[in-house]
């Protein structure tokens, strides 16, 4: 019997023991962070007031300099902003002239070719006009009737093609004289005639697309001595 009265009594004050040691631990964690959550508070506004001038004087240097940067910055934009500008304009000149490059190949690809052909068509009316003009009488032989018609009928032809792509006779008989369509082989004078005007045509000009081909090879009227 007071084995078990020991044994009972050791145990209640081992559970005594062990409450009194939790609510110890307990209230010094309560403590530490009521105060370090004080401490850190207190040390906020001490952080803050670092950043703050101390004085007027460094207030106003912190403005001018602030001022300095925000002045600094809008250059740099304005810069930028007109080299932004300059790029855009760049980039549609260059768009634009591409644009007339693709269209003038499409125009002037034919150049070299209208420039062969126009050989033939000289050819061809040279043979045209030679023919006699007494053949086209009835009493003239059929062959060469027939020759100047078929002669005429494809030199008209052939003008007919050159007008569809573009090309262009220049016959100025008496038209002032345009240096970038004619050339003059000589001068002469003639009566009634304004100097500068164009008064004999030795070879008919072409131009395709209001482009230059062959310059018409002209004479040219000048004032009397």
């Amino acid at each position: 019997m007071a084995s078990l009265k020991v044994y009972s009594v050791g145990r209640l004050a081992r559970y005594v023991t062990d409450s009194s040691l939790r609510t110890l631990r307990t209230n010094i964690y309560r403590t530490t962070v009521c105060k370090y959550s004080t401490e850190e508070k207190a040390a906020e506004p001490e952080t803050n007031n670092k950043n703050l001038p101390a004085s007027i004087e460094e207030c106003h240097k912190q403005i001018e300099a602030l001022t300095t940067e925000v002045s600094s910055l809008k250059e740099q934009i304005k810069e930028y902003d007109d080299k932004y500008k300059r790029a855009l304009a760049d980039g549609e000149n260059v768009r634009r002239r591409m644009l007339k490059q693709v269209e003038d190949a499409k125009s002037f690809a034919i150049q070299s070719f209208c420039k062969d052909l126009l050989d033939v068509a000289d050819t061809l009316s040279v043979a045209a006009e030679s023919v006699p003009e007494g053949v086209e009488g009835e009493g003239a032989p059929a062959a060469l009737r027939s020759l100047r018609d078929g002669l005429k009928l494809t030199r008209a032809q052939l003008q007919q093609v050159f007008s569809r792509h573009g090309l262009v006779a220049v016959s100025p008989l008496r038209e002032k004289f345009d240096p970038n369509l004619h050339e003059a082989l000589f001068q002469q004078e003639v009566e009634g005639a304004e100097p500068g005007t164009v008064v004999t045509v030795s070879k008919v000009g072409y131009k395709l697309h209001e482009r230059c081909v062959r310059p018409a090879l002209v004479g040219v009227a000048k004032g009397s001595s």
